[in-house]
């Protein structure tokens, strides 16, 4: 369960990166070049998508790598990227995978326990 998280984890933080880096460009394209009208509007609240921009990739690849050493704080991370990619974005078909692997990357990492002890992250 852990490789499982660690594989997830990474592969939905760099989507969360991609899609992260689209949603702050376009932020800034329409604060230097302006709106257009009935094509490009600028999102209504641009400081919670920067910052969902900037913090739920990091979150996700850091939690991500922390899932075999330390499975407990790596799916707290994930949770916590997938929940603040969710209030940035919303749901939309390119934040859905992205998010999908992380919150599911993050359960799987809460969920593992060491296959040699008897309790689970602790």
């Amino acid at each position: 369960m852990r490789n499982a998280a660690l594989i997830l984890g990474l592969i939905g933080g760099l989507m969360a990166l991609v899609v992260g880096f689209a949603g702050y460009g376009y932020t800034e394209a329409i604060r230097a070049y302006g709106e257009v009208d009935g094509l490009f509007r600028q999102v209504a609240n641009v400081e919670a998508l920067r910052t969902a921009a900037l913090l739920s990739p990091i979150l996700a690849i850091a939690g991500a790598g922390m899932a075999r050493a330390r499975a407990l704080w790596g799916g707290v991370l994930m949770l916590g990227s997938a929940g603040v990619f969710y209030m940035g974005f919303g749901v939309t078909v390119f934040t859905l995978f992205p998010m999908a692997f992380i919150a599911i990357a993050g359960l799987l990492a809460l969920a593992a326990g060491r296959p040699d002890e008897p309790v689970r992250h602790f």
